[in-house]
């Protein structure tokens, strides 16, 4: 079976690639290697046979239509997206060129294709989102998102996101392309390129620097293994049914400010501070326009109709991240000097 997995040199993407290449699968990773990629993140199979790399950019209809010709996919996993909420808010126009109009793409050239070889039934187009799509949630732990709860995007990249969503389940009603979609929560773990809240935090951490918190800290989110996330979207993207939506969670809620508490105590522990602890580095910075409150996922479909089950808890998850971005500076030092990183984004309107 082979997958065209778009997207494939981002955090996500990778982990869905060195993931299905262990498994055996032939993958296509199709990637236009904007600023948060990194073909460092398939290094370890890279030299499989399993793998082919093809650099094009999903904005890039004729670039499909070749990619889709050449390599002749069974199943499309599509991922390629801008997914910074902070620079959404600072440059709205590129995530709905992307995330919008290059979805429409995929969604055409996969009709394309899939209708030229006869409409086989095996063929999937598996459209990867983001939970953000649903809003903010209120407190109570007893309120959770599900596939049914209705749209409620507030940043610019939420509402690119959910307009690509409805794009997709407007191709299965309109023209029958076998879909199946999911919805995830924050993920972390290897890999994660240095402008999210964890990776951010360990290498400011490292460097001494103050640990950037939005208002009080108070913000919550459902946190989810990357890893555990790529092992989900392949068990949707080969079992899941057509027209069919999954949420895949953490299970795992954390405020901000706990995330960042646990994370100085693992670095305490394994890389500790010539003086004082790293906590001591916190510092509360002005809020992000329009930041939802909290975010939390009811897995229970994928769990009761494939059998999804996660495998690490979120201790254990960031015990292994932190422990990663120790023993690979050589990975990450170099993106530092990438644009943007390091520097506060999403200020909004001054």
């Amino acid at each position: 079976m082979k997958l065209l997995v778009t997207g494939g040199a981002g955090f996500i993407g990778s982990a869905v690639v060195r993931l299905a290449v262990e498994r055996g699968y032939q993958v296509v990773n199709l990637d236009a290697l904007t600023y948060a990629a990194n073909l460092a993140n398939v290094e370890p199979v890279a030299d499989s046979p399993l793998y082919a790399f093809v650099q094009a950019d999903i904005r890039d209809r004729g670039a499909l239509d070749a990619a889709f010709a050449a390599h002749r996919p069974d199943i499309v996993l599509h991922l390629a997206a801008e997914s910074h909420v902070d620079r959404s808010i600072d440059g709205p126009a590129d995530f709905i060129d992307t995330n919008i109009t290059g979805t429409f793409n995929m969604l055409e050239a996969a009709r394309k294709y899939w209708q030229a070889a006869g409409r086989p039934d095996g063929f999937r187009f598996h459209h990867v989102s983001t939970d953000e799509v649903f809003g903010s949630l209120p407190a109570d732990p007893a309120v959770q998102f599900t596939e049914a709860t209705a749209y409620d995007p507030r940043s610019p990249y939420s509402a690119s996101k959910a307009a690509s969503d409805h794009l997709v389940r407007a191709w299965f009603e309109t023209y029958g392309l076998p879909v199946v979609l999911s919805n995830c929560s924050n993920n972390y773990g290897p890999y994660h390129f240095p402008e999210k809240l964890i990776p951010v935090v360990i290498l400011n951490a490292l460097a001494g620097r103050p640990l950037p918190i939005y208002g009080d800290g108070s913000n919550i989110r459902d946190w989810l293994y990357v890893e555990d996330h790529a092992d989900a979207l392949l068990l949707v993207a080969t079992k899941g049914a057509m027209g069919r939506s999954y949420n895949i969670g953490g299970e795992n809620e954390r405020t901000n400010l706990q995330l960042v508490r646990t994370i100085c105590t693992i670095l305490d522990r394994l890389r500790p501070r010539g003086s004082g602890a790293y906590a001591d580095l916190i510092t509360f910075v002005a809020d992000r326009p329009g930041h939802d409150a909290r975010y939390a996922i009811n897995p229970s479909r994928i769990r009761d109709e494939l059998g999804w089950r996660l495998s690490v808890t979120v201790e254990e998850g960031l015990e292994r991240t932190v422990r990663w971005y120790l023993d690979n500076e050589a990975w990450w030092r170099p993106l530092l000097a990438r644009q943007g990183v390091g520097q506060r984004l999403g200020k909004g309107a001054p």
